[in-house]
C-alpha cells in the first residue's frame, strides 16, 4: 500500500489523513473533497497532493470518508475507474468510514467484489490517541497487516466482527462528544467554585486523559478505580452520590443506545 487516497476531507477524513501522514510519506497521499479548497488547504498543511476523486480512486488504499447517505452517489461515477483497474490486474483496497453501511453494501456501490476494510475511527485519531475498530472483507492477511501498520499513527487498532462494529462506534466514535460534555461540565463546576476558566478546563481535561491512561495500562475495572478514589467519609463519595442520584450512568448508557438505534436506521436506508 504505497499510495493512499482520501475521498472526503471533513472532520473524520482529515483526522485520518493526519494520522496516516505520521506513518506514510505525505507525498504518497492524495486528498480529494467535494469542496476542493478544503482538500487543498489540508494538503498544504500536511505536504500531500490535492486531486480529484478519480485521482484518489487510483491509489492502492482508498479511504471513503463521505457520509453514509452520500456514499452511493459518490461511488457510482468511480465504478468505471475501479473496473478498469481490476481488469488490468491491479490490486487495491477500499476503506470505508461510513457509519451503518456494511462492507457488502460498499462492494455493491463500488461495482465489484473489491477488498474492503471497514473502520469506525474517532476524532482523537488526529493526535495519535484514537480508537480504530476495524473488520475486513476479501482483504488478504498481508493487506490487513499493512493497513494496521499504517493505522499505528492513529492510536489503538482493534479487529472486531462486523456485526459488532456499529456498537463499537457508538462507544468510541460518539464518545468524544460526550466526554467533552463531561469535561465542560466539570470545568463549569470549577468556575462556579472560583477557578479561572482556562485552569478549570485544563485540570478537567488532564484528569480525564490521565484516568483513561491508567485504566488502559492497568486493566483495572472502572468501578475498582472509582472505589480507590473514594475515601470513607471523604469528598469524592459525596460527588459520586450526587451523580448517582442524577442518573449519570443511566444517561450515559441511554446515549450509547440512542446512537446505536440511529446507526441501525442509517444501515436500513
Amino acid at each position: 500500500m504505497k499510495t493512499i487516497g482520501f475521498i472526503g476531507c471533513g472532520n473524520m477524513g482529515g483526522a485520518m489523513a493526519r494520522a496516516v501522514c505520521r506513518v506514510a510519506a505525505p507525498a504518497d497521499v492524495v486528498l480529494a473533497n467535494r469542496t476542493p479548497a478544503k482538500a487543498e488547504a489540508l494538503a498544504a498543511e500536511l505536504g500531500c497532493r490535492a486531486g480529484s476523486n478519480e485521482d484518489a480512486a487510483g491509489c492502492d488504499l482508498v479511504f471513503l470518508g463521505v457520509k453514509p447517505q452520500m456514499m452511493a452517489g459518490m461511488l457510482a461515477p468511480l465504478q468505471p475507474v475501479f473496473a478498469r483497474r481490476a481488469a488490468q490486474g491491479e490490486r487495491f483496497v477500499l476503506c470505508t468510514m461510513a457509519a451503518g453501511l456494511t462492507m457488502a453494501q460498499i462492494q455493491q456501490m463500488a461495482g465489484g467484489a473489491y477488498p474492503v476494510i471497514r473502520i469506525n475511527p474517532n476524532i482523537p485519531s488526529a493526535c495519535g490517541e484514537g480508537m480504530v475498530p476495524y473488520c475486513t472483507l476479501d482483504a488478504s492477511a498481508q493487506e490487513e497487516a499493512d493497513f494496521c501498520r499504517l493505522m499505528a499513527g492513529a492510536g489503538r487498532v482493534d479487529p472486531i466482527a462486523e456485526n459488532l462494529i456499529d456498537a463499537a462506534s457508538c462507544v468510541s466514535g460518539c464518545g468524544p462528544a460526550w466526554a467533552c460534555q463531561f469535561i465542560e461540565a466539570l470545568a463549569d463546576g470549577g468556575v462556579a467554585c472560583g477557578l479561572p476558566r482556562a485552569k478549570a478546563q485544563q485540570y478537567a481535561a488532564q484528569m480525564v486523559l490521565g484516568t483513561a491512561k491508567m485504566l488502559l495500562e492497568s486493566g483495572m475495572h472502572p468501578g475498582a478505580f472509582k472505589d480507590a478514589v473514594c475515601s470513607p467519609g471523604g469528598t469524592t463519595i459525596q460527588g459520586v452520590r450526587v451523580l448517582e442520584e442524577r442518573g449519570l450512568r443511566g444517561a450515559a448508557m441511554d446515549a450509547v443506545i440512542a446512537a446505536y438505534d440511529k446507526t441501525c436506521k442509517l444501515r436500513e436506508g
